[in-house]
């Protein structure tokens, strides 16, 4: 199958690093999770061939201040800038109305802005990845959001996202992700998610806030897909938040951290293939 390839453009003002498959072929964007290291290739590296193979014109970029994209934060208003940018990224290719996957960041920013009274991104279907819900901010995410920059560090942030000790021992591997958590101003970018200012109670500024997204005013098909043993969610959480979605289905994936796109590919690429095809069909009956 032919790789991904990469590309940069200036999009909203900011150089911007995209992943391009398939081109010709249904929309299809994808959204990356948002741990130290996080970008385009580490969340999608397996899954892009086979969907462009499917059909689909398929793009992953990477967020402002993750991967090779430039390292911008707008701490006034850090989820809808990047939004923003994404849809700016939408609007570069000429796109419609894609559908959307995000994983972990991805998929929850996904969900807020689907659900907020103006939606930025223009999704004809959504999939939530191990996103959406209440973030809590317990040990499991303190110990991702604890990394000093050394490849033992690196080690613990997989073992933690990931349910198989496979890749985190994978020394190959870790040192990929390793190498990508040390791109200048990656580690500042995403170190901002964790700051709240003073007198705001403890623990990163993102994580262990209530959850008020109105998930009941998603319009789009969503397909919700959780792992079983994701620590950085709590039990149940998918099964929730698709019952709070008027059009979404659940898969949840057993023996499974909180990267189903990263331990589970072949499966992850087959059921949401299914669901878009599902989708394409039930608009053209």
């Amino acid at each position: 199958m032919t790789p991904a390839t990469s590309r940069y453009a200036t999009l909203d003002g900011m150089r911007t690093h995209l992943l391009e498959a398939g081109v010709g072929g249904r929309p299809l964007l994808l959204l990356h999770s948002g741990e130290y290291g996080g970008c385009a290739e580490t969340s999608w590296q397996h899954v892009m061939a086979p969907l462009a193979q499917a059909g689909y014109h398929v793009v992953a970029p990477d967020w402002l201040g993750f991967g090779r994209t430039d390292k911008v934060v707008d701490f006034a208003d850090p989820r809808g800038r990047r939004l923003r940018h994404i849809a700016a990224v939408i609007e570069s290719l000429g796109w419609a109305a894609p559908a959307i996957v995000g994983n972990s960041m991805g998929g929850t920013y996904l969900a807020q802005d689907l659900a907020s009274d103006r939606p930025v991104l223009p999704a004809s279907a959504a999939v939530l990845v191990s996103g959406g819900g209440f973030v809590p901010d317990n040990d499991a995410r303190r110990a991702t959001l604890d990394y000093d920059l050394s490849r033992e560090g690196m080690r613990r942030i997989l073992a933690t996202v990931l349910y198989s000790p496979a890749l985190s021992q994978d020394e190959d591997y870790l040192t990929w992700r390793h190498e990508l958590s040390l791109i200048p101003g990656a580690w500042q970018c995403t170190a901002s998610a964790r700051l709240r200012p003073p007198g705001q109670g403890v623990g990163g500024g993102e994580f262990g806030k209530p959850d008020d997204t109105r998930y009941e005013r998603i319009g789009c098909p969503t397909l919700v897909v959780a792992g079983a043993q994701d620590p950085l969610r709590l039990p149940g959480y998918a099964d929730e938040l698709a019952a709070r979605i008027p059009d979404a289905e659940l898969l949840t994936y057993e023996d499974c951290g909180h990267m189903p796109n990263i331990e589970q590919p072949d499966r992850f690429v087959d059921d949401l293939l299914s669901f878009l095809d599902r989708r394409y069909a039930r608009r053209a009956a």
